[in-house]
């Protein structure tokens, strides 16, 4: 899909890879981009930054997903693109994370995006034409050892986008999953898994990768490449896989214990 001329939503949007995003789509001719965050003041400074619209939204609230995409209707008649794109970082593994932070990280990075699809999918499927982009990160293909919530919630974001492509992919409605490694944003981790990143990359250089991915309409949106072979070695023999991680693991903690002069 071509961005020139199409009306695009993007949530987490006061943030660097929202931002970025909206400054890309912008530059590729896109006739509007609407914003929106939880902060008011912070997405309607970005938008004036930017020079698109910024609305107050708190993402994991179906009825404010709603009136956003209701809201845009109403203003430009269609929405072509939505970025579901909001995300927090969350930490602790098993039992020193609260049900409190696991409820928290699915109702940001799962319910968000099926609330947006609810939302969106109608007008779309109308028009049999559509493109959802849903960010997720590599964490969901692969692991962030050190955040159970954040890891386990990424991937069920991916098998979502996964569930949304094969539902309506024949309905016109094309899908998009975005999963990064570090980003040199607010929240940009400086290791993936507690293993080194390929490199913290900057918000529009993924952007650009974005715009390449829509534009060719492929599934995964992958700003580091590398991760297109992790994924492939995880799946050609995953016992290989999980002894790595868990090896990966023991070398983590051990360097912890070091650092801190623990005996654990």
């Amino acid at each position: 899909m071509e961005l020139k001329d199409r009306v695009c939503v993007i949530t987490g949007g006061s943030g660097g890879i929202g931002r970025a995003m909206a400054r890309a789509f912008l530059a590729e001719g896109a006739k509007a981009v609407v914003l929106a965050d939880l902060s008011a003041d912070a997405v309607q400074s970005a938008a004036r930054e930017i020079g698109c619209e910024g609305v107050a939204c708190d993402v994991t609230r179906e009825a404010d997903i709603q009136r956003l995409v209701g809201d845009t209707l109403a203003r430009h008649g269609r929405i072509d693109l939505f970025c579901s794109n909001a995300g927090a970082g969350g930490k602790g593994v098993l039992t020193d994370a609260s049900n409190t932070v696991w409820q928290a990280q699915w109702e940001l990075h799962v319910m968000a995006h099926l609330y947006a699809a609810r939302a969106v999918l109608p007008s779309m499927l109308a028009r049999k034409e559509g493109y959802l982009l849903n960010t997720a990160s590599a964490a969901g293909l692969l692991a962030a050892l050190g955040s159970g919530p954040y890891t386990v919630s990424k991937s069920a974001a991916v098998k979502l986008a996964e569930f949304l492509s094969i539902t309506h992919g024949d309905d016109g409605i094309r899908v998009s999953v975005l999963c990064p490694q570090g980003v040199n944003t607010a929240m940009a981790p400086r290791s993936l898994g507690d293993g080194q990143t390929d490199g913290i990359i900057e918000a529009d250089a993924l952007a650009r990768v974005v715009v390449e991915a829509i534009r060719a309409e492929r599934f995964y949106v992958l700003p580091h490449p590398e991760v297109e072979e992790y994924v492939r070695r995880k799946g050609d023999n995953i016992e290989r896989w999980l002894r790595g991680m868990r090896r990966l693991r023991q070398k983590t903690v051990a360097l912890v214990a070091a650092a801190t002069g623990s005996k654990s």
